[in-house]
């Protein structure tokens, strides 16, 4: 026994299980309740504590890694909660920003099977926690006990000067003078009625007012609160939606052949702000070293004229804090950020923490890198591949610390530039530890920066990265054909408790990846997969311009782009007649102007009968933007079906007439009922975004819509 009471009281200690005070606030709005602070004293009752609370979500690993959101977005928390024997429960969800001294309160809403629910909106970026709160609610369980015997007329002598002792003691739990005159004004009505009959006694004791009053000042003095404060981190509201278009500084010059610079890269700003972009990706933009340098199409051996991969990183001019010196200085790095800005645009870096043999941490930290028996450096591998031209850095190495502080400054310095976006190059190389670290560290001070995991590797390792702090990541819709492919990879993306911790970016494509269907499928091709990644999810990328100019010749047998600008100037004609820029930009406009496709949570599946046909639906919160997108994921042929929709969901009735408004082509078409029939031919548009007009008045707006 006095081990228990030890065990007890250090619960009490510590905080994870409090005693509530019955503080009397109003659970039914946002309450202020005072945040218990380690080592107050605490009545060992625990004995008569009989709520269980369990399967509190989100909660990421036992409360090991914060839920994520936006500014704005809700967070639902629900949680299993019940108790012993047949009385009724009350609970609250308490939250409040980490830095905050007190809690919020909001009540609990049962729904099925002992599961509780309550939301809260998260107003700021930073950090915010949340807990779960439950009690034996024995007012509640009076009330409804008394309610059933008197329907079958019972004696209630009893059962109401119980009620009458329940409410004589809130009048002491009441924490304002007017809580406690109201009260104790319906203790003395309630006794009168008791006196006189028991139909208004219990017309009192079941009546609003009286309720209002007992949830005011709840009597919290048995109640259990969950054992952890869970957290949960709040991006920038582009971490949820974003467009991003990625291209390389070196090949925007207009002459032939030379070398762009970042003056020439402000002159292509209105470019790509047209087609509706808000984020830029550059590929790395330092100095580029010389020793074991890739010639075109990857050779091994460099021409003088070979430029090299901007991934190999480190020169004499400088490493990860340096610019290279044809593309110009960091102070004209800094200038493109702002004008970029003042379009609507950020520029998001690419962090790649590997050296080419030429970079100054070569020299300067050799023990930063792994050597071999022979004393040389180990470069790259990924077996029988060899990437000489590059030295990955050793995070086992003696001075790990002295390595994680400078990768550290060098982000500091770049988001110093202005930079405010980080995508991070095979992060799944480097230890996760090192990334909760950086991340959460540069997020302390920084709470509007964010990253984006370049990881295609396997599923357990992306979603560690999601844990460990990255904003967004790449994902395998790149190789997802097929609608049964789509629906199963969706449906755990969206419906899982991956939606807490993992946000994806749709990339049809990347200069690392020209996937087989844009390789043979042509133009059609290029519009259906720009068209999904941009309605699928709320984030998505491409690689340009090779995608809008729908570039397709690979390496022979390979997902590979042959004469690669990873390792050549290009030269783009953008007015290229061929160019999907139009098409880009309406799809992007439609973006913008649509609630429903600014978030990836909201998908909803619609059955077809032709499998080539993939139809699915998004709908914003309030109900006021419905879409429905319909892609023939066949490039070649036109495909035909029938397409079933929950028109009560959308709010339309069963047989009720309805429009549907193509934003892409601008056709409107007039259905009718769930099942519509739809035919797609790829070579005018592979798909259509229809919007939903529910309100179709027959003697008003049928001809207009015709």
């Amino acid at each position: 026994m006095v081990n228990v009471i030890r065990y007890l009281i250090y619960f009490c200690e510590s905080g994870c299980m409090r005693a509530a005070e019955g503080d009397g606030r109003p659970l039914s709005v946002h309450e202020e309740v005072p945040t218990a602070k380690k080592g107050t004293a605490c009545v060992i009752e625990e004995g008569r504590r009989r709520v269980v609370i369990e399967n509190v979500k989100p909660e990421i690993e036992g409360g090991t890694f914060p839920a994520k959101r936006v500014v704005g977005e809700k967070v639902e928390v629900t949680a299993d909660i019940f108790s012993d024997g047949h009385d009724s429960l009350s609970a609250r969800m308490l939250y409040r920003r980490a830095a905050d001294p007190s809690w919020t309160a909001v009540a609990m809403l049962p729904r099925v099977n002992d599961r509780w629910c309550a939301e809260f909106t998260v107003a700021e970026m930073g950090s915010y926690v949340y807990t779960v709160e439950g009690w034996v609610d024995h007012f509640r369980t009076w009330q409804r006990d008394l309610k059933k015997k008197h329907e079958a007329g019972q004696d209630l002598r009893v059962d109401l000067m119980t009620g009458l002792k329940l409410v004589a003691r809130t009048v002491d739990r009441a924490v304002d003078e007017k809580g406690r005159q109201s009260i104790s004004l319906l203790k003395v009505q309630f006794e009168k009625a008791i006196g006189r009959s028991d139909a208004e006694a219990v017309a009192l004791a079941l009546g609003q007012e009286l309720t209002v009053l007992m949830e005011r000042y709840p009597d919290r003095n048995y109640a259990v609160m969950y054992g952890r404060e869970l957290e949960v981190i709040v991006d920038p509201p582009k971490a949820l939606f974003s467009t991003w278009y990625e291209f390389f500084p070196r090949s925007v010059r207009p002459e032939r052949g030379t070398h762009g610079t970042f003056r020439d890269c402000e002159k292509f700003l209105p470019y790509v702000a047209s087609m509706g972009f808000d984020v830029i990706y550059l590929p790395p933009i330092h100095p580029i070293g010389t020793t074991k340098r890739k010639g075109k199409n990857n050779a091994t051996e460099a021409s003088l004229d070979d430029i090299g991969s901007p991934w190999a990183i480190g020169s004499a001019e400088g490493g990860h804090d340096a610019v290279h010196p044809e593309l110009g200085t960091p102070e004209d790095l800094e200038r493109f950020v702002k004008k970029a800005r003042d379009l609507g645009i950020d520029v998001a870096l690419d962090l790649a923490l590997q050296c080419s043999p030429d970079h100054p941490y070569v020299k300067d930290h050799p023990n930063w890198f792994r050597h071999r028996p022979d004393g040389t450096v180990q470069f790259a591998e990924n077996p029988p591949k060899k990437y000489e031209d590059i030295y990955p850095l050793n995070f086992e190495s003696e001075d790990w610390q002295g390595l994680w502080q400078d990768i550290r400054r060098v982000v500091l310095f770049w988001i110093a530039k202005g930079v405010r976006i980080f995508r991070v190059d095979n992060p799944h190389t480097k230890p996760f530890v090192f990334w909760q670290w950086l991340i959460t560290d540069i997020r302390k001070v920084h709470p509007e920066v964010f990253f984006l995991a370049e990881a295609f590797t396997r599923p357990k390792i992306m979603y560690r990265l999601g844990k460990v702090g990255f904003a967004q990541s790449y994902t395998y819709f790149t190789w997802r054909y097929t609608k049964r492919e789509f629906l199963e990879y969706l449906i755990e993306l969206t419906r899982s408790d991956l939606r807490d911790l993992y946000r994806p970016n749709f990339w049809p494509n990347t200069p690392d990846i020209l996937p087989e269907h844009l390789q043979y499928g042509g133009r059609p091709a290029f519009i259906m997969r720009y068209l999904l990644a941009a309605t699928l999810s709320s984030n998505v990328g491409i690689y340009g311009p090779a995608f809008e100019l729908c570039v397709n010749e690979p390496v022979s047998g390979k997902e590979e782009y042959l004469h690669s600008e990873k390792y050549e100037i290009k030269h783009w004609d953008l007015d290229d007649p061929k160019s999907l820029k139009d098409v880009i930009t309406r799809i992007n406009r439609i973006r913008r102007e649509n609630k429903a496709l600014q978030t990836t949570w909201n998908l909803e599946f619609y059955e077809t009968d032709n499998d080539n046909l993939f139809c699915y639906g998004k709908s914003s919160e309030d109900g006021e933007n419905s879409l429905i997108i319909a892609v023939n994921l066949d490039p070649f042929h036109t495909q035909s079906g029938w397409v079933t929709i929950p028109v009560k969901e959308l709010g339309l009735g069963e047989h009720q007439p309805f429009l549907v408004h193509d934003l892409i082509g601008d056709d409107k078409y007039i259905w009718e009922g769930a099942r519509n029939f739809l035919e797609i031919n790829p070579a005018v548009m592979p798909g259509n975004i229809f919007r939903v007009r529910k309100k179709l008045k027959r003697e008003t707006d049928f001809d207009y819509f015709l």
